[in-house]
C-alpha cells in the first residue's frame, strides 16, 4: 500500500506519513511496551483486522521503526520490537496519551491494555523521588502482568514478569476480571486493598516514585 502523502516538507506532516494511519501508533505503544508476536499483537488490538497488522508492520518495517529479531530462548520464532529511531517516538507518545486522559470520560466496558499501564509508569516516573533507589516490583492486576525495576534511580520499565526476583509483588483484585487502569492501581495502593509480597516498606517508595500528589 502506497504511504499517504501531504506533499509538504514540513516535520510534522513526514511524521504523520510515518505513523498517522490508524492503528499505527498503537502498534508503536504495544511494541514500547514490549517486544510483541503477530499473534501477541492480534490479542492486544482487539478490532485490528490482520491484513491491515500486516500492512501496519510492513510499513513500520519499511521506516525502519520496528525490526524483526528472533524470540529469546525458551520461545521459538519471531517478535516485532522497536527500534532505536522508533523508541525515540516515546515522548511524543505519552505526551499524546497524558493529552488524552483528559478527555477519557467514562470507561464504557473498554480494555485497559497492559501496555498502556506500562507507559503510565514511564510518564509518572519521577527521578528525584527515584534517586539512590534500587528496587524491583511486579505489579499483577487481572490478567496483566508489568515490573517496574529502578537501579540507582534509572527506571526500565516493561511488560511481563520481573526479569530477576522482585523486591515487592503488588496484586490488585480486579472487578470482573477488567484489567484496572493506572489510577485504579494507585488508589488500591493507598486504600490498602492491595496485596503486597515481599519487603512492605517499598510499597511507600513505589508511591513516592510513581504516583501523582494525591488531589
Amino acid at each position: 500500500m502506497k504511504r499517504r502523502e501531504f506533499g509538504q516538507y514540513c516535520g510534522l506532516a513526514r511524521a504523520l506519513e510515518l505513523v498517522g494511519e490508524r492503528w499505527t501508533l498503537l502498534i508503536v505503544r504495544e511494541l514500547l511496551a514490549r517486544p510483541c508476536r503477530f499473534t501477541d499483537l492480534l490479542d492486544n488490538l482487539p478490532g485490528i483486522p490482520s491484513n491491515v497488522l500486516s500492512s501496519r508492520l510492513k510499513e513500520l518495517e519499511g521506516a525502519q521503526i520496528v525490526e524483526r529479531r528472533i524470540a529469546p530462548a525458551p520461545h521459538r520464532g519471531v517478535v516485532y520490537a522497536i527500534t532505536e529511531d522508533g523508541r525515540e517516538l516515546e515522548p511524543a507518545v505519552l505526551s499524546l496519551a497524558r493529552w488524552g486522559n483528559r478527555h477519557l470520560g467514562e470507561r464504557n466496558g473498554e480494555i485497559v491494555p497492559a501496555s498502556t499501564l506500562v507507559l503510565s509508569l514511564r510518564a509518572m516516573f519521577n527521578r528525584q523521588a527515584a534517586a539512590g533507589v534500587t528496587a524491583t516490583w511486579e505489579i499483577r492486576a487481572a490478567d496483566a502482568v508489568l515490573n517496574a525495576v529502578v537501579t540507582d534511580g534509572t527506571l526500565t520499565a516493561s511488560g511481563g514478569s520481573a526479569p530477576t526476583a522482585p523486591d515487592l509483588v503488588i496484586t490488585i483484585s480486579a472487578k470482573e476480571d477488567e484489567v484496572p487502569t493506572f489510577r485504579d492501581i494507585i488508589t488500591a495502593l493507598r486504600d490498602e486493598t492491595a496485596q503486597v509480597t515481599g519487603r512492605p516498606e517499598l510499597l511507600s517508595t513505589f508511591l513516592q516514585v510513581f504516583a501523582p500528589p494525591a488531589a
